[in-house]
């Protein structure tokens, strides 16, 4: 390592150098044993190991017990605009690659996952939509933000401004203020409407950047939609905890014989019901407002596809276990209700609900309904969601297609 970098340093346990060395970005407080006193946050610190072993350069978070986020393990590093513009181009240079033309919509920026920690960037047309949820990031957006439209339009992309979704209770984690606004770009005048409207799979969305959950759009199962849609043809379908309606809309467009979707919220209904009437499609889609958990035992066997598609029932290991009852109760309910040879799509959005235990609770599911599930895929989230092998916490979505027999 150079000398004279000028950069403080954090120094951690053997254990902390351990799992530094295992490629993980995060250093955790309980591994921290000497932090200097001066360093500020959200600052730039190195850190080392016990016996001043370079082990990476981040965002220094004193509030958070994610005390340093890495952001580069190469001593050679200049953290200026060029290095962040070199990693903005690289990120949408991947989007470009893996998506192809389909970058209308799509998450231009992934956190860890793209060098960005704690940062998520989405796109909806003309609209950027931003979560910040570490210091690191938010003393740098000034510096980011610009950049990161400036790449996007030299690329022939229209980017009529940046809004942010700083609305997210994990921000005080990290000592950060709520709020949601847009961001001022240098010389530009903020956009009149957060209201946009996007095309993914060839079914049109309206997406409220400021009002909508998350950024707006959840843009992680594009490719699962486009999946059920190829398999809908001719079937009777209930989606449940539809949301937008997108499954839903996917489903009625690759010709679904008939599409039940089903919300608790009304307004989630409402918002369906609206995006069905803007494709055309109101007339193959009926809208029910119920709660899956208490509908799915009235039903009868009217449907042959089926899918399940909740929000996150776990958000911390501490709630694993009811989480993994409530899978098992709706999956197990669909199950049961399909006639042999109908057709099950079950996700889980939790990274606290990993696989093998998401798929031990659809073996007992299928038992307990006496079913046989035959594969017919399993999928992830799409490729602008990328995941890295050395942090778990980017792999999160799953969803199996099932024919069940």
């Amino acid at each position: 390592m150079k000398d004279g970098r000028g950069f403080l340093k954090v120094r951690v346990t053997e254990k902390g150098e351990r799992w530094a060395g295992s490629g993980h970005p995060w250093i955790y407080a309980s591994d921290v044993v000497e932090e200097p006193a001066e360093a500020g946050n959200g600052d730039l610190v190195d850190v080392v190991g016990p016996r001043d072993k370079y082990l990476g350069t981040g965002f220094l978070s004193r509030e958070s017990k994610l005390r340093v986020r890495l952001v580069s393990r190469n001593a050679n590093d200049a953290f200026d605009a060029a290095f962040w513009e070199r990693r903005v181009r690289y990120a949408w240079g991947y989007r470009k690659t893996v998506m192809g033309p389909d970058t209308g919509a799509c998450r231009v920026i992934f956190g860890e996952a793209d060098g960005f920690p704690g940062l998520t960037v989405d796109r909806f047309g003309p609209l950027l939509a931003a979560q910040t949820m570490s210091v690191g990031m938010e003393r740098l957006k000034n510096l980011l933000f610009p950049l990161l439209v400036k790449v996007l339009r030299e690329d022939g992309q229209r980017i009529d401004g940046i809004f942010e979704r700083n609305d997210l209770p994990g921000r005080a984690l990290e000592g950060l203020p709520l709020y949601k606004g847009w961001f001022d770009l240098p010389g530009e005048t903020r956009p009149e409407s957060a209201v946009t409207e996007i095309s993914e799979n060839g079914v049109l969305y309206a997406v409220d950047v400021e009002n909508g959950q998350k950024t707006g759009f959840f843009l992680d199962q594009k490719y699962n939609r486009a999946a059920v849609g190829r398999l809908a043809r001719g079937l009777r379908m209930l989606d449940c905890f539809t949301h937008t309606g997108s499954f839903a809309l996917n489903a009625a467009r690759g010709g679904a014989a008939r599409v039940t979707a089903v919300d608790v919220s009304e307004a989630a209904v409402d918002m369906a019901k609206r995006n069905a009437a803007r494709n055309g499609l109101a007339d193959k889609i009926d809208f029910l407002r119920a709660d899956v958990f208490e509908l799915l035992p009235t039903l009868k066997r009217d449907y042959d596809l089926i899918i399940l598609d909740p929000p996150a029932f776990t958000k911390s290991r501490a709630t694993a276990g009811s989480a993994y009852r409530g899978y098992k109760e709706i999956n197990y309910r669909a199950m049961a209700l399909l006639p042999r040879g109908g057709y099950l799509c079950t996700a889980s959005c939790s990274h606290f609900m990993p696989m093998a235990r998401f798929e031990d609770m659809l073996r007992a599911a299928a038992r307990d309904a006496g079913r046989e599930l035959r594969e017919v895929e399993v999928r992830k989230q799409s490729p602008d969601h990328p995941i890295l092998w050395n942090v778990p916490e980017t792999e999160y979505l799953k969803f199996y297609i099932f024919q069940v027999v």
